[in-house]
């Protein structure tokens, strides 16, 4: 007869996998004690808490997906586990969201009394935001001021500018090459278009036939809507200046697939086209992954800026328009955040130019995105 050991591990408790005694001790506040602080400040503190909880597994998500693109070659089925990751971190932001309208159940009198001792914390001195911007592809130019010395790096240091766990959790992140936008336009610049790969020495050829096939095609719709437009104006000037629009909407288009050498010449035409011939054609069957990619990273910059609209909000419904606790602008500085920080530029861009499915132009390489047996 033979006898199995006992395990000698110790049997795991709910509480003490998911440590809640220590959980439940993280919102005293400055004293380190909850009842030395109000309820107020008790909900102030859980929920920025819960946010860089959130943040953590945006992060971890994020460099999922970027690590899988870092790959010279990405295959077909791979993609869905970049896009549950990418979906996954919308999930999280969707949720996280709605937590600012536990904040707005502070009213002004009540987060004052305690506002106080926040100086000179700030918002912006959250490390994990600041790391998702940089991993998602935030360059450091397009960063708005904080109104302050030394920028967001200063302030992420502490206050008597030693070294701090912030500080050094960005300076890691910007060390972490490449970000997702450039790992993702580097599987773009790769991506066949009709049926042409970019290693092709006929490649620029057949990628700029392509898109004037697209370009006339689109110019046709223009037209067709803007004679629609024209005929029903209520004036001659009113015509005229709908008409001048449209024309100007079109040789934007052409500028838009034309970039100059310092917007990234060829390189950044291929890219946006990518783009475009993925939207154009996200019917055809090897085409499914690719388009689930490109409307996850819609869906997750939308949800990045309507977290910073929302904070905003929320910022302004309860103090109105104040000087941060940091020093900066406070609400001014949130709005400017939510409105100017874009990454997939290209990629919003290309909402606006694309055409009904019906006046696509044919491709003559469409037996190319069908499935195959090898």
């Amino acid at each position: 007869l033979s006898f199995r050991p006992m395990s000698t591990a110790r049997p795991i408790t709910y509480w003490d996998y998911i440590r809640v005694e220590e959980l439940l001790s993280l919102h005293g506040g400055i004293p380190r004690d909850d009842a030395q602080v109000s309820n107020d400040e008790v909900l102030f503190i859980t929920v920025h808490q819960v946010f860089e909880l959130w943040f953590k597994l945006v992060l971890r998500e994020l460099t999922t997906a970027r690590n899988l693109f870092q790959a010279p070659r990405v295959a077909e089925q791979e993609l869905s586990g970049a896009v549950k990751s990418l979906q996954r971190a919308c999930s999280v932001l969707r949720v996280a969201n709605q937590h600012w309208e536990v904040m707005e159940t502070l009213n002004t009198r009540e987060f004052l009394a305690f506002r106080d001792k926040l100086f000179p914390a700030s918002g912006f001195q959250s490390a994990q935001l600041r790391q998702i911007e940089i991993l998602f592809g935030l360059p450091m130019e397009s960063r708005i001021p904080l109104g302050l010395e030394g920028g967001y790096l200063a302030a992420l240091q502490s206050h008597d500018g030693s070294a701090s766990p912030a500080h050094a959790r960005v300076q890691r992140q910007l060390a972490d090459k490449p970000s997702i936008k450039d790992a993702i336009e580097a599987w773009l610049f790769r991506t066949p278009i009709d049926g042409s790969d970019p290693r092709a020495a006929d490649d620029k050829a057949r990628v700029r036939g392509f898109l004037e096939r697209y370009l006339a095609c689109h110019a046709r719709e223009i037209d067709a809507t803007s004679g629609h437009a024209a005929a029903i104006a209520r004036t001659r000037e009113d015509g005229e200046r709908i008409q001048k629009r449209y024309d100007e909407e079109k040789a934007s288009v052409r500028a838009f697939f034309s970039p100059t050498e310092a917007e990234g010449g060829f390189r950044r035409a291929r890219i946006r086209a990518a783009m475009l011939f993925i939207e154009t054609y996200r019917e055809l069957p090897l085409l499914a992954w690719p388009r689930e990619v490109l409307d996850s990273l819609v869906a997750l910059e939308q949800f990045l800026v309507i977290l910073r609209q929302r904070h905003a909000r929320m910022v302004e419904r309860v103090i109105g328009r104040r000087t941060g606790t940091g020093g900066s602008a406070g609400v001014d500085y949130l709005d400017k955040t939510a409105l100017e920080y874009r990454i997939f530029r290209d990629l919003w861009a290309i909402r606006t130019l694309q055409i009904r499915r019906g006046a696509a132009p044919e491709l003559a390489n469409a037996a190319f995105y069908d499935f195959r047996n090898s």
